[in-house]
């Protein structure tokens, strides 16, 4: 009990990051990076449904990603990451998603067998180590059933890399619902019983603070990703306007989310009612978040490759569906952080919305200027709401 014990986080341990979780995150930068580079070919597909599954795909790719930077988060929260067993945890996820981003580009082809049994092995053995080293721990059997859900998700992702095609697809769909499912049930497990404590219980500081880190990794990408391509475009003025549209959107995107909720995040914790509830949505809200960004991300990639008069519907979910993805679910973080949800959000989404159709007809330059003005309305909003207020304070809802 003594070793087990001592492999938990302490009362007095820092809730920062430290630089192997930094590490992490570096590597992280770099799958999504190379995420974005594949899905932006297929958005030049010859049919409207090619473009489509194309968005399909990508979530399929996005989700396993940050399911592996979630729960190691999950477990940098919990257990001392000084301690060189979590490191060694650690590092070798960077090593599993450092892979897995290589083999991005064929995840569907012949890298398929690759991306999975990296995932799979990663997830399995860590997740077996922690139960062997917790003996006789209470925690070791909170670790034994998300190992059974581990290796039975395991399974599916493993089988659809064999069967490839739409078997593929499949499978990996059935992976993700049982891996995310199995958390939010608590992976429950006949004659073991379901998990009863988060780690939002006993980690929720260090939580909150990884997922304000995780959303500055986003917008890394973002300005990583648009400016790699604008170095391989000819430098019209065409693709110079696109370039300082994107930085912008991402700014704006920077201050929106730390407006204020995302900067309170962490205050909130102390207040809210039921961590444990709480955590799982604002984990859900951030994922969102990141998500819309990454949607935006591909969305500028699209407009430096396709200065055409016209966008297509596929063109416009990434350029506009991005965004307004966005501001939702930081609608929703501001919910759950201050029990409200500012107008300025909802009028946001309903401007990104009722421009969509218009936008069809012009060229993907204007679709994304046009975001772009909605976003800066929202965030000059917000500076003018502050001037005229004093400081708010978290306050969850109850």
């Amino acid at each position: 009990m003594g070793r087990a014990a001592g492999m938990l986080r302490g009362e007095g341990l820092t809730q920062q990051a430290t630089y192997v979780e930094l590490f992490l995150d570096l590597v992280l930068v770099f799958a999504l990076n190379r995420l974005v580079a594949w899905s932006v070919p297929g958005f030049a597909a010859d049919t409207l449904a090619q473009s489509w599954a194309n968005i399909g795909k990508t979530v399929l790719l996005f989700l396993p990603l940050m399911w592996l930077w979630t729960t190691t988060t999950h477990v940098t929260a919990r257990f001392d990451p000084q301690r060189a067993g979590i490191q060694l945890v650690v590092l070798g996820t960077c090593v599993g998603m450092l892979l897995m981003g290589t083999t991005l580009h064929t995840a569907y082809d012949s890298g398929a067998l690759m991306f999975a049994v990296v995932f799979v092995a990663v997830q399995v053995t860590r997740v077996a180590g922690l139960c062997i080293g917790l003996r006789p721990h209470r925690l070791h059997r909170l670790y034994a059933r998300a190992l059974v859900w581990f290796s039975l998700a395991g399974i599916w992702w493993i089988v659809g890399a064999v069967l490839g095609g739409a078997a593929q697809i499949a499978c990996w769909t059935a992976a993700v619902m049982l891996d995310l499912g199995g958390a939010r049930l608590g992976w429950p497990v006949p004659g073991i019983g379901r998990a009863q404590s988060t780690t939002w219980q006993v980690g929720g500081h260090h939580m909150a603070d990884r997922q304000q880190q995780l959303l500055l990794i986003a917008l890394g990408e973002s300005v990583l990703a648009v400016g790699v391509t604008y170095t391989t475009r000819p430098g019209t003025r065409y693709e110079v306007a696109g370039l300082l549209i994107a930085f912008a959107t991402t700014v704006l995107l920077w201050r929106i989310y730390f407006y204020k909720a995302g900067l309170l995040l962490t205050q909130a914790v102390d207040t809210a009612a039921d961590r444990a509830a709480w955590g799982r949505k604002t984990g859900l809200a951030h994922l969102l978040m990141v998500a819309g960004i990454l949607a935006t991300s591909i969305g500028h990639e699209v407009v430096q490759y396709h200065p055409t008069p016209t966008t297509l519907p596929s063109w416009l979910a990434m350029i506009i569906g991005g965004p307004a993805l966005f501001v939702a679910a930081r609608a929703r973080l501001e919910h759950l952080v201050f029990a409200r949800v500012s107008r300025r959000r909802l009028a946001g989404i309903t401007a990104l919305a009722a421009t969509t159709p218009v936008l069809r007809h012009t060229t993907p330059l204007v679709a994304a200027a046009t975001a772009t003005a909605v976003l800066l309305a929202i965030a000059a909003l917000d500076a003018r709401h502050a001037a005229s207020r004093p400081p708010e304070t978290a306050a969850p809802p109850h």
